[in-house]
């Protein structure tokens, strides 16, 4: 039931919301998605680099995939640029398939900023582990890695840790519980990762990325008690400042949210719900806790009345 603050009547007119910072501007109105804008990007470097290797021969490639050779003369940003390099076109359609369809529901949830973040953080991570066992053994890791599955694997443990109850269909036949689908794909990993069988294959990127995903959800946007079983996410992290407000002892949550005096249609904006537009606007709205999301539904019924 929405909380009832006894607002005046002007309360929360169009022109005093138009006059908001996060009314004025949005990241949102750009057109199109963070998802759609980096498959783009890494089709054209996939398009560059087949006419490179067709026409040019400049071998820059080699300077951008991760290599050995690379890394032994300081080309860290190798780490990144890798990402945007395919070994062929099922290669590409299959990574922008999985970012496809995992980006859009997790720019949604997180934001364009941590998507992006979650993506790249998995992807390095996915070739530092490949790196690190390429200089170990490179018979059975090869010498060169390239391509977007490391970051799609961060992407798809980041999917299964914030919906672990929610169902993939895999070769859009077969539909598998997330939570269980990440077992199996951490399992998997691990696996051809102690025991390599194709040089080909970087299993062990795919491992770095999984890992670098549940890490990325685990610590950088919530807090939970660890347990033996999939975590169930309850508190929300943020680094927002909100506002704190006491309530007086008894009395149900609703009586206890009434203010002991009327407030002007300016001085309850300022005070209770910009604070809880801009958290949304900075972490998204899976940061509200449950007192902010009833101070908005207050705040809109109320819009609906006027």
């Amino acid at each position: 039931m929405p909380v009832d603050y006894n607002l005046p009547s002007d309360y929360l007119g169009p022109s005093m919301l138009e006059s908001r910072s996060y009314m004025r501007e949005s990241p949102f109105q750009t057109g199109m998605s963070m998802t759609a804008k980096l498959m783009i990007a890494i089709t054209v470097a996939f398009i560059l680099q087949q006419i490179d290797l067709v026409y040019l021969g400049t071998g820059l490639p080699r300077y951008l995939a991760l290599t050995i050779t690379g890394l032994k003369h300081g080309f860290v940003w190798q780490f990144v640029t890798f990402q945007f390099l395919h070994g062929g076109l099922f290669h590409l359609l299959g990574n922008l398939l999985g970012l496809w369809f995992l980006g859009r529901y997790l720019e949604d949830r997180l934001g364009s900023r941590r998507l992006l973040v979650l993506y790249f953080a998995s992807g390095v991570v996915g070739g530092l582990v490949q790196a690190g066992l390429m200089f170990g053994f490179p018979a059975h890791f090869g010498t060169t890695l390239m391509g977007a599955s490391a970051g799609v694997c961060g992407l798809l443990a980041a999917f299964c840790m914030l919906e672990p109850h929610g169902q993939i269909l895999v070769f859009f036949l077969f539909p598998v519980r997330a939570r269980v689908l990440l077992m199996f794909a951490l399992g998997i990993a691990l696996f051809f990762t102690v025991v390599p069988s194709d040089p080909l294959i970087a299993h062990a990127a795919h491992l770095g990325g999984l890992l670098a995903g549940i890490a990325y959800i685990h610590w950088a946007l919530y807090r939970w008690e660890p347990s033996w079983r999939l975590p169930s996410f309850r508190r929300p992290f943020s680094s927002a400042k909100v506002l704190k407000i006491r309530f007086p002892k008894g009395g149900t949550p609703a009586e206890s949210a009434r203010p002991a005096r009327p407030v002007s249609a300016e001085e309850f904006i300022s005070r209770e719900v910009d604070p809880i537009l801009e958290k949304i606007s900075a972490h998204g709205i899976q940061s509200l806790t449950a007192r902010e999301r009833e101070i908005l539904e207050a705040a809109r019924a109320r819009m609906g009345k006027r």
